[in-house]
């Protein structure tokens, strides 16, 4: 492979949610000058379980230009402001991870701190009542503000989303070939893909390849060789049922989390129906047992059969080899607990276009892309180890073992800094902001120990004037906005 050749012919390796995000994106910023062709069979299926978004996804629509209201009626989209998490500090013990910010910083020390030095004095409530994203979520309400400052994302139809990702990719000029895979070929010298192999004999040359052909990752894992980095020593789950349901009541603007003995189950709100599903690790449960869970905890008639998908959390050591770039599950895959699965997708497409070779494929730009990607999924992988590892459950064998497992350093730090100090830092990059661990830290049990000398400045009249005003505002803001599936019939109905 020359490295010094134009890349002007890009193939994309699969379809699903990873194929069309990159195919709509590469064509919306570059199908006037490239040739950008999609391969996928109709065949095969895709895993489609990734329902529930994160608010970045709301900011990558706005990059391409997507119109929301067009884009929530084709998916049957409805809005989320969190997570519920149930079960899962104790049994019966329950707390929402929101989006958007908690109080106001000072810029000497964050809200945290003046909660807690509130709490103690008996002048603090809840800690979620200072946020507006938390209180709306609990009384099922939404609404746009006029300053655009709420924090939100999305549940869809992942299917239905991959359907209208492709209109919008054949609009800027991408084409989709509709065969499967048969072989790879690679370049004489080894350093990269020279073209795929159709079941038909015909051969689609690339300049650059994008790999979303799954779990089966046949572009990076299989024709590059790029090694498989298995996390399974911190994340225990390795299989999941996903099912359907139809709707037994309005949709909730949050995603349901419930813990279970040997996992979690997920229930995520639709327009037209529920995705449920469950998440196990089969060295705790039999999977018939975790699917019969799951069936015995879902509400409404179930619309499909329980499928199973099987799992090892972790990360390909590179997800950018040679002419080959890896994207969702082709390049990893940790569990949904956070929904990052289809973030991590967008943050790939964007580094990608950031660091487009144009000219060739330089290193110094794959090392970049291979540093940053592997700092972002290692902060996402403590972020999701945190909920396991901090708990108060001891009740049965994978709650103890998650609790007294060994920990990655980076997230030892954080707990301990946390613990001992209600500091929170991170840095720029991160996808989860200061508030987000403070909420899960604060939810699964940890109080810290002490709070910054800023916050005793403040008498308890002066305190409780902070503290009151900013909860009064979140409380007159969220009061003001309407129900969550009120507002979802009237903004943008599922098409029928």
């Amino acid at each position: 492979m020359d490295p010094t050749q134009q890349v002007r012919r890009i193939v994309i390796a699969g379809g699903g949610t990873a194929g069309w995000m990159a195919a709509a994106a590469l064509a919306r910023s570059l199908g006037k000058t490239h040739d950008i062709k999609l391969v996928e069979s109709d065949e095969i299926g895709t895993v489609g379980v990734g329902e529930a978004t994160i608010p970045s996804l709301v900011n990558f629509h706005r990059l391409l230009g997507i119109d929301e209201r067009e884009f929530m009626a084709a998916t049957s989209a409805t809005f989320k402001l969190g997570i519920s998490f149930e079960s899962w500090r104790e049994r019966g013990m329950d707390y929402i991870h929101s989006f958007g910010m908690t109080g106001t910083d000072h810029w000497t020390a964050g809200f945290q701190h003046f909660w807690m030095k509130g709490r103690e004095r008996g002048l603090a409530s809840d800690y979620g009542d200072y946020c507006l994203e938390h209180l709306a979520a609990r009384e099922n309400r939404f609404g746009h503000l006029k300053d655009d400052s709420l924090g939100y994302a999305y549940h869809l139809d992942a299917s239905a989303y991959a359907r209208y990702l492709r209109r919008f990719a054949e609009h800027f000029g991408a084409q989709r070939i509709e065969a499967k895979i048969a072989t790879v070929d690679k370049h004489a010298d080894g350093s990269g893909v020279a073209a795929l192999v159709l079941d038909s004999g015909t051969r689609i040359e690339g300049d650059l390849f994008i790999d979303c052909t799954g779990f089966r990752s046949l572009l990076l894992g299989g024709a590059m060789g790029i090694e498989y980095e298995d996390w399974s020593e911190w994340l225990f789950n390795d299989g999941a049922f996903a099912v359907q349901t139809n709707s037994v009541g309005p949709a909730v603007p949050y995603t349901r989390s419930i813990a279970h003995d040997w996992g979690w189950q997920w229930g995520i709100p639709l327009q037209h129906r529920v995705g449920n599903g469950v998440v196990f690790a089969s060295r705790y449960v039999d999977p018939d047992a975790a699917r019969a869970a799951l069936l015995a905890n879902i509400e409404g008639e179930a619309l499909t059969e329980p499928r199973l998908i099987r799992f090892t959390p972790g990360q390909r050591k590179r997800l950018w080899a040679g002419n080959v770039v890896g994207l969702g599950l082709a390049s990893g895959f940790l569990e949904p607990i956070e929904s990052t699965s289809i973030h991590l997708i967008q943050r790939g497409i964007v580094r990608l276009l950031q660091t487009f070779p144009s000219a060739g494929i330089a290193q110094s730009d794959v090392d970049e892309y291979n540093a940053q990607a592997a700092e972002d999924i290692a902060t996402i992988r403590d972020f999701i180890i945190l909920h396991y590892k901090v708990t108060d459950r001891r009740d049965t064998p994978y709650w103890q073992d998650a609790a007294t497992m060994e920990v990655p350093a980076s997230l030892r730090h954080r707990i301990e800094l946390f613990r001992e100090t209600g500091r929170v830092f991170r840095q720029q990059n991160e996808l989860f902001a200061e508030n987000s661990w403070i909420q899960v830290m604060l939810g699964q049990g940890i109080l810290p120990q002490r709070h910054h000398p800023s916050a005793d400045l403040m008498g308890d009249a002066e305190l409780r004037g902070f503290l009151d005003g900013i909860r009064e505002r979140v409380r007159r803001t969220a009061a003001l906005m309407p129900a969550h599936g009120e507002y979802v019939r009237r903004w943008a109905p599922a098409k029928a």
